[in-house]
């Protein structure tokens, strides 16, 4: 049985290489145009080109998403945008949009397309209007049952199929939102979210200037603001379903959340690829708990989720600390500090090779070899002494202190 494609975020260098040093078989990202994600780090144009060849050498594909909702302004430089794709040799296009399906179809015919779920594919009938578009994959709405994907596998046996199983929830219906451009002017459809759905918001009534807050606990009720999607507890009932690729949610999230939600989902595709029953250990699922997310949900999988989706803010009980940027040499490491840390602090190793060690710091210098009581300075780059081996792009991180 082939395992599904693990598929990861890359919203900007750093992060494409934590998803694939952390296990992702693809990755998906954008330029600086056309993706819906304007806000990311994001590429351009030479960055693109770098990122593919980067990820074709060790073996990772490339997704390129230009699946906003387009007005005939952002047609424009469309057609030479995807020749340049095209030349660049990206394994495929993500688009939501019929107009650009046809763009893509006239100016690179033999481009893989795969359809975003923008497009909101809920059902074998507009999935097969895509498939006969020319369309290689489908990402399905998040809003689809595990028995309707079912259905639609047996009804379109040979085009691929691609879900979501992580991260943030849109309250919008497969992310179609109207918020942002109504509130402040920024169009979601078109990459320029201003997540409105996280705010919170009171009630007013009419013609007084006496506003209600809706109260449910010490932050108030976010009453747009959606649960986080996680289904590592069910990679197996995707697969039986029929999905080819889960896809991992996060572009503008950190790099730590990046690599440490990759290596998650990586250690549970490897444990389902080898035990007969799925029934995934403590240690990978606990992995999870460790980036800052929202309260977690199964969202519509299961059919009509039978507690409220809403959450309010995030929880965090782990601290991206520091990346490690050289391997250890001669007992002492360069490491890129993230947040502040001092020789008294205990650090958690985030590794595919000696994950969860705890390592202890026992002296700290600055590159000209000083001596340092503390790292404080955001991004600033040292030497650490500590009692282990460390290794590129490995990352050091802190649990946090309960209030």
């Amino acid at each position: 049985m082939k395992i599904m494609e693990l598929l990861s975020p890359a919203g900007d260098k750093n992060k494409l290489i934590m998803a694939i040093e952390y296990g992702a078989d693809a990755v998906y990202l954008a330029s600086t145009r056309f993706g819906l994600r304007t806000f990311a780090g994001n590429f351009n144009l030479d960055e693109l080109k770098w990122a593919v060849e980067y990820a074709h050498s060790k073996n990772v594909k490339v997704y390129v998403t230009v699946n906003i909702i387009p007005h005939e302004s952002d047609l424009n430089d469309l057609p030479e945008y995807i020749k340049y794709l095209n030349k660049i040799k990206v394994d495929a296009v993500i688009v939501a949009d019929l107009g650009v399906v046809s763009i893509v179809k006239k100016v690179a015919p033999k481009m893989a397309i795969h359809i975003s779920t923008q497009a909101n594919i809920t059902n074998s009938e507009s999935a097969k209007v895509f498939v006969k578009m020319g369309a290689t994959r489908l990402i399905l709405a998040r809003e689809m049952t595990l028995e309707e994907i079912k259905t639609l596998r047996q009804k379109l046996p040979n085009v691929e199929l691609e879900a979501f199983v992580h991260g943030a929830m849109c309250i919008s219906y497969s992310g179609r939102c109207l918020l942002s451009n109504f509130f402040t002017g920024r169009d979601a459809n078109r990459g320029a979210c201003v997540q409105a759905c996280r705010w919170n918001y009171a009630i007013r009534e009419i013609n007084k200037e006496q506003e209600y807050p809706i109260e449910e606990d010490e932050h108030g009720t976010y009453i747009l603001n959606s649960r986080d999607l996680c289904m590592i507890d069910y990679l197996d009932k995707l697969q039986q379903a029929g999905v080819n690729s889960i896809k991992i949610e996060g572009r503008m999230k950190t790099e730590y959340y990046v690599a440490n939600i990759t290596n998650a989902y990586r250690q549970a595709l490897n444990y389902l690829a080898t035990h007969k029953t799925y029934k995934l250990p403590n240690k990978i699922r606990d992995e999870i708990y460790k980036s800052s997310h929202r309260d977690y949900s199964c969202g519509f999988y299961f059919g009509e989720p039978k507690q409220s989706l809403d959450s309010s803010l995030p929880i965090s009980s782990y601290e991206f600390v520091a990346v490690v940027l050289e391997n250890t040499n001669n007992g002492k490491t360069l490491v890129e500090m993230r947040n502040r840390f001092d020789k008294k602090t205990t650090l958690e190793l985030l590794s595919k090779i000696k994950n969860n060690a705890i390592i202890n710091v026992s002296k700290i210098e600055d590159l000209e070899g000083k001596d340092l009581e503390e790292c404080k300075i955001p991004k600033q780059q040292v030497y650490i002494y500590t009692n282990q081996k460390l290794l590129k792009n490995e990352i050091l991180r802190r649990k946090l202190e309960k209030n």
